[in-house]
Formats: C-alpha cells, structure tokens, sequence
C-alpha cells in the first residue's frame, strides 16, 4: 500500500466536505491554542487533503489529532492497513509528536461493534476516550417538507405544531455580519444548560471567535447561524448552526427550565431544519447521541429527542491513535484516563453548586 504526502495550504481544505476537515476549522483552532497543518496525500489515485491539529504538551512534546479524518474512501478490509501507513508517511512532518490520534468519519460497518475491530500488529490502538462523539443522527434533506414531517416520531411533530400554536417565535441572526445578535443572552443560556445537565462548556469568546471568523473568512468557508427561540419577549432556547456546501450541522444547543412545556427545543430545530434545506444542503447532521437506545444512560433524553426528527443512526468507529513514542504514550493514556474518568462519571456526583 503506497500513499504519497506532501504539505497544503490550509485553503486547499476547503474542498474537504467536513466542516473538522476544513481550512476553516484549522484556522479556528489556530486562534485556540493549536497548530493546523494541512496535507495533500494521494492513494489509489485519488487525492485526499487531511487536516492535522497539533497541541502542546511540554517544550518539544506534542501529539497530533485528525478531526474526522481522513476523508477519503478506504475499503473497510483495507482500513486497518492504510491508517499506520498514513501515520508513518505523515511523522516526519510532526516532528516532536508522541502520538497521532484519528477520530474517525467511518462507519462500523464491516468491522464489526468491537473497538478493537481496527486494531493491526502497526500498533493502531483504540482511543482511551473519543474527542467527538461517535455516534449521530442524520436527516436526509432530499425529502419534501411534508415527508420530513412524516417521517417523524409523531410526538416530534405534535410537539412543533404545539410550540407553534402557543405563539414561540424563532429568530435567525448571524453575529459574525455586524447586526445586532443574541450570542451574549445565548451563552448566558448556555451556561445554566452546563449547570443543569452538569457539562463542559467552552467560554463565551470561544463562540464569539467562531462567528467573527465565519464573516471574514471569505469563500470557502461555512455559513454560520444562532437560531433563538422566544415566547412573550422571553430566551427560552437556542441553537448554533454551521451550513457548509450541502451539509448542515447542528453545533452546540441550549435551553431553559422555564416554560419547557411550550416546546422550544422542538420548534428551533425544526426552523434550523428547514434554513438547511432552503440553503440548498442536502443532509443534516444532529451531532451527537448516546450509541443505544438505553434509558439508564444519562443523555438518554437527548437520544429521544434527536432520534424523534427521524433520519439515520449513525455510529462512527470513533478514536483510534498509532504512538510513535510508546513509552511517553502510556504516561499520557493514563493522565487521560484520569481526566476523563473525573469529568464524565465524579464530577456528576458532586453537589449541585
């Protein structure tokens, strides 16, 4: 198996279809921290551009991370192959890396559910933890409105038209144009969604850098959106959109315990549905559920509600890395572990402050 590497410009990116995989998305965490190199890789005669993200962790030290990546067809019985050799072709470029970590856009099928499906005697390992989440609902935005209805969990679709007879109002901004927004009230939103569900967030100029960014970074790059939804002058929820060629993407969501009973959940989404659709993509990615259908997992609720809008369940194979430093690998596994471990199983347990 041959695979040729040679450095891009991060531009050259902007032809990936993922929104991770993007020149874009390179520069956003460029402004975050990280160091975005990008690729031009050639397999099979056909040419892929992977984005690689690289993170500090000493002086001399770094690892480096594929957002869903690669994007390019590998036949399933070829994968565990062709990920050791894309990583070996790709170290001399990382120089100080310890690891390189892929968080895979492929599915499970023909491998199998086992995460260590992938694993070869090259040294891919599964990751102790994955960066985004491996499982996801997407909608097939070809279908008419009518159908997209249909195709819902009638309690979705009783629950749009509820929220639309009790009077909730959605609005469309785009901070990032220099109208007057709604990303402060939003984030205050967002901050007791944390709260309440007991998760990490990002700070509030985390998201303002996203939106300035999107207006200015020219062709190429996505359209982003913050769709609210109001009652009687009243922020009730809140959702983050990214539209990008004929994809959507559903970022980041928020929501009050006030006057949950009007639905708004239901109402933006369904408004963020149909803004894709009218911009011309023609699949909408809900971005992250639990991989069951299981009620003792604790975002049992946010499978129930994303999986209610119909489409396709999809499970992503998830993280997998390939250490070129074995030994300062464990050191980090372990630290992440730890980390991991604190903030998804201790941290729930902890009082409410």
């Amino acid at each position: 198996m041959k695979i040729s590497v040679e450095p891009a410009e991060l531009h050259d990116l902007d032809r990936n279809e993922s929104l991770l995989q993007s020149g874009f998305w390179g520069a956003f965490r460029e402004q975050l921290g990280w160091q975005a190199r990008s690729f031009r890789c050639r397999y099979r005669d056909k040419a892929f551009f992977p984005l690689v993200l690289l993170r500090k962790l000493k002086p001399g030290l770094r690892f480096a991370y594929v957002p869903h990546g690669p994007e390019v067809e590998v036949p399933a019985a070829d994968r565990a192959d062709f990920l050791p050799e894309l990583a070996r072709v790709l170290r001399p470029h990382l120089p100080g890396c310890i690891f390189l970590r892929f968080d895979l856009p492929w599915g499970r099928e023909g491998l199998g559910n086992h995460p260590e499906a992938l694993k070869s005697s090259a040294g891919l390992r599964k990751a102790g933890m994955d960066v985004q989440p491996a499982s996801t609902v997407i909608l097939d935005l070809n279908a008419e409105e009518g159908e997209l209805l249909a195709s819902m969990k009638s309690k979705t679709r009783y629950n749009i038209r509820l929220a639309a007879r009790k009077g909730v109002e959605i609005s469309i901004d785009r901070p990032q144009s220099g109208e007057p927004g709604s990303l402060e009230q939003w984030y205050r939103l967002y901050e007791e969604t944390a709260r309440r569900d007991r998760i990490t967030v990002h700070s509030e100029n985390y998201y303002k850098r996203l939106f300035t960014l999107a207006g200015r970074y020219g062709a190429g790059g996505p359209e982003l959106y913050l769709l609210t939804a109001r009652h009687e002058g009243e922020l009730l929820a809140g959702i983050i959109l990214a539209l990008k060629g004929q994809r959507a993407w559903y970022l980041y969501g928020a929501s009050s315990d006030r006057k949950r009973n009007l639905m708004p959940g239901y109402a933006v989404q369904w408004r963020a549905i149909l803004l894709a659709k009218e911009r011309g993509c023609r699949c909408y990615d809900l971005f992250g559920i639990p991989s069951e259908d299981d009620p003792r997992h604790p975002m049992h609720g946010l499978f129930r509600f994303k999986t209610g809008f119909g489409g396709q369940v999809v499970n992503r194979l998830g993280c997998y890395d390939l250490a070129f430093r074995p030994f300062l690998y464990r050191f980090y596994r372990l630290a992440e572990g730890l980390r991991t471990a604190y903030f998804r199983r201790w941290r729930k347990k902890l009082p409410r402050g």
